[in-house]
């Protein structure tokens, strides 16, 4: 904790490029996040070399990221973000290292000058459309990603090219983007391209209270190969206020790895609550809802968090935060069976 408390930080993954205050003057920021944790998995249990039934606990780095973002002008920006990840693959020298990868690497066109405020476009290794959107308000990704993430419906990151419109006065935003479909961990393998779209409304944006809902569509047209559809939509609710952030998230997908294999159609909700309480305390309540083969009735795979979080106090963007959470997943109908899972964990946040 002095550790924490000496050491400047902030919480959301996705950090924009920057735009800089002084018209065509060239300037530099460097950045870090840092997820790190404690955890203990009460089930299932696991078996030691000699054999033993034991409970598994780890200290863990989740992340960690060097945040390189900057101006080249008024008008263009850029972000190089590495990623430290664990080594997992099989017969690796390097085998549960950690080693350096690229994450985000990309050019961004600010257009406020010519479009309207906030628009941009962007070209490179970048946050996709849907998971940025929803990070920069559910601000726990240190604890865990957001569900369309975490259970591998959508990356964080892919190569490609995107444009953002701001709708004027605050109403919201539109963007659409072109990617590989591969994620920034593979590289492109095939003609076919993901087409992500975002539409974002802020019904209110001048009201003192509804000002922080907002309504979003999202939808992924993609293939794994040629006539094999990788689809996703979501539609969502958000709202914040000094009181309370919330979420609720509907998500439907279609997975065909091959054209001579049947699509998987899946479906799934998440919901989302982060009661802001006094002096730095929060709280968080989410449960996920996942059915991943609609033509299986009653397989489905549910996950419940609930934890506190401390905030240290500090200025400006820089974030320090402790978690301590209870992680549980229940899994009905899988074959083979799954076992259910439950984590207890304290999580430390660090980003600057």
């Amino acid at each position: 904790m002095l550790l924490l408390s000496a050491s400047p930080c902030l919480a959301q993954d996705p950090v924009p490029a920057t735009t800089s205050p002084t018209p065509d003057v060239p300037a530099i920021k460097v950045g870090v996040t840092l997820f790190a944790d404690y955890t203990i998995q009460q089930q299932p249990k696991v078996t030691d070399a000699d054999g033993n039934e034991v409970t598994l606990s780890a200290f863990q780095i989740g992340r960690s990221y060097i945040n390189v973002t900057g101006n080249i002008s008024k008008n263009i920006a850029f972000r190089i973000t590495p990623d430290i990840a664990r080594e997992t693959g099989v017969g690796s020298s390097l085998s549960g290292s950690y080693t350096f990868r690229l994450k985000f690497a990309y050019a961004q066109w600010n257009l406020d000058d010519h479009v309207s405020k906030g628009s941009f476009a962007r070209f490179g290794m970048q946050p996709t459309p849907w998971v940025e959107f929803i990070d920069g308000i559910y601000r726990y990704r240190f604890q865990g990603a957001t569900f369309e993430d975490r259970e591998g419906f959508l990356p964080s990151s892919d190569v490609g090219a995107s444009f953002r419109y701001a709708l004027p006065n605050n109403y919201g935003d539109v963007q659409v983007a072109v990617f590989n479909g591969e994620t920034y961990l593979r590289p492109e393998v095939n003609d076919q391209k993901s087409i992500q779209i975002r539409g974002t409304l802020r019904p209110a944006p001048s009201h003192d209270v509804m000002r922080g809902l907002r309504v979003t569509g999202f939808y992924d047209k993609d293939a794994y190969v040629k006539n094999a559809d990788r689809t996703r939509a979501i539609v969502g609710v958000t709202f914040e206020h000094p009181h309370l952030n919330t979420g609720f998230n509907v998500l439907s997908a279609k997975d065909q790895s091959s054209a001579t294999v049947t699509a998987t159609e899946s479906s799934a909700w998440s919901a989302w609550f982060t009661p802001i309480l006094t002096k730095g305390w929060e709280g968080l309540l989410r449960f996920d809802h996942l059915e991943p083969d609609k033509a299986v009735s009653g397989r489905t795979k549910d996950r419940t968090i609930a934890g506190v979080a401390y905030w240290f106090p500090h200025q400006g963007k820089v974030q320090t935060a402790l978690m301590f959470d209870v992680d549980n997943v229940t899994y009905e109908q899988f074959s083979p069976t799954r076992m259910n899972e439950r984590r207890i964990a304290v999580h430390a946040l660090v980003q600057y």
